[in-house]
Order: structure tokens, then C-alpha cells, then sequence
């Protein structure tokens, strides 16, 4: 189940992405192909209305980010400033992530509790209470957007969806960090291509320092497996 999560919330960043710049590169040609005095031609593309596509992207950037901030928890590429609580001993620093990552959960649970009801007041409910032919009491059918004249309530769904999809991510995040003693990391420095044994630019052993760094409490490499030794075992195993 974890994997097919994962799977869609990757498909739908990458397809939103997509989507935007291909809609983005057609306005930009269309914009500057009307000026140009050609018969015919100019004509066609004046007749074309691309207003809509400025709100269209705005859209998709705001499930994109929303969505895009689940992928960073997951992933541990959000910026954080954890020196001082590296420099604490084992268990204060383990008691100073899991309140992070507490904190994580119920500000994001709240966000998408209140987002998803203000979807619910603006709209949805009309439309869903409408559609199985019950009361709609004092449900209205909501606003719509200027150009594209969807409901807002469809826009606004990102919000209840990205947090809850968030908070998820960080409680996977604080389960795996109680069983392992580990936080997700991003290689920054990792290059596709890149052979063992070839040398890092500075910029990316730095990247790769830091990430270990954040990941085990600013131990090297040797120390963590030291300490955690049946970690690196179920690793290999696995």
C-alpha cells in the first residue's frame, strides 16, 4: 500500500509539472505568435483564447506545492536547522525530533481538518448533497473561478488533501525514526552517472556530509555503526 502511495504522489507532482510547462510554453508561443503580421496565421491565433491559461497554472502550482511538501517530509528534503540538537546526547535529541515531528502531525492534521471543512462549506456540499437528492439545508452552490469558472471548491481541495497526505508522511517518518533512530534523507551531491571511486566536486561532498549529518545525529559513518549495529544489519539483509 506504502509503495502505490508513493507511486501516485510522484506520478501526480510529475504529471502537474508537466502539464504546467507544456500549458506555459504554448501561451508564451501563442502571446508573441500574434504579433507577428502573417496572413492567415495571425488570424487563427488571435481567435484562440488563451486567457485561461495563467489561472490554470496557478492552480496546478498550488497542488503542486501542496503535494510537492508531502514528497519533502518523505523524502527529507525540507530545510532544517538541527546543529543545536545534534549536539545533544542520544536521548535529549531523541525527545527533541519526536516533539518535531509531533508537531508536524498535529499542524497538519488541524490544516487539513479546517481545510477540508471550508471545501465542505464552499461548496462541495452542495454539489454532493445534490447529486444523492437529499436536503441541501442551508448549503449554497459556492463561488467558481474567474476565467476557467470552476468550482472553488475543486481548487481548494488541495489544501485538505496535500495536509492530510502530509501528516501521513510524518507519521511514517516518526515510526520509522522510533524503530530505526534514522530521518529520511536526500542526496543533494549524488549525480545519475556518477561511478564509485570518481572524485565529488566540493560542493557535493559537503551536500553529502550535511545529509549524514542530519541523518545520524552527526556521527561519521563508523561511529553510527557502532552504535546501531542492528540496523545496518536488517539493511543488508533486506
Amino acid at each position: 500500500m506504502g509503495k502505490i502511495i508513493d507511486y501516485l504522489e510522484e506520478f501526480i507532482i510529475a504529471s502537474l509539472m508537466a502539464v504546467a510547462t507544456v500549458v506555459i510554453f504554448v501561451s508564451v508561443v501563442h502571446r508573441y505568435g500574434t504579433g507577428f503580421e502573417i496572413p492567415v496565421l495571425q488570424d487563427w491565433l488571435l481567435s484562440i483564447d488563451m486567457g485561461w491559461a495563467q489561472e490554470f497554472c496557478i492552480i496546478l502550482f498550488v497542488w503542486m506545492a501542496k503535494f510537492g511538501a508531502a514528497y519533502g517530509v518523505r523524502t527529507g528534503i525540507h530545510v532544517g536547522v538541527d546543529l543545536l540538537i545534534n549536539k545533544l546526547s542520544e536521548k535529549p535529541r531523541r525527545a527533541m525530533i519526536l516533539l518535531g515531528l509531533s508537531c508536524g502531525i498535529l499542524f497538519t492534521a488541524v490544516i487539513g481538518i479546517f481545510g477540508a471543512y471550508f471545501v465542505w462549506e464552499n461548496g462541495m456540499a452542495y454539489v454532493t448533497l445534490n447529486a444523492f437528492g437529499l436536503e441541501l439545508g442551508e448549503f449554497f452552490e459556492g463561488p467558481t473561478t474567474p476565467d476557467l469558472e470552476w468550482p472553488t471548491w475543486m481548487v481548494y481541495s488541495a489544501i485538505p488533501l496535500g495536509s492530510f497526505l502530509m501528516c501521513f508522511r510524518f507519521i511514517q517518518v516518526m515510526i520509522n525514526f522510533s524503530r530505526t533512530g534514522e530521518l529520511p534523507t536526500h542526496d543533494h551531491g549524488h549525480v545519475e552517472g556518477l561511478e564509485e571511486g570518481e572524485v565529488l566536486q566540493v560542493g557535493e561532498a559537503i551536500a553529502i556530509a550535511e545529509q549524514r549529518e542530519h541523518a545520524h545525529a552527526g556521527l561519521s559513518e563508523r561511529e553510527w555503526e557502532k552504535q546501531h549495529p542492528a540496523v545496518d544489519d536488517k539493511k543488508e539483509e533486506k
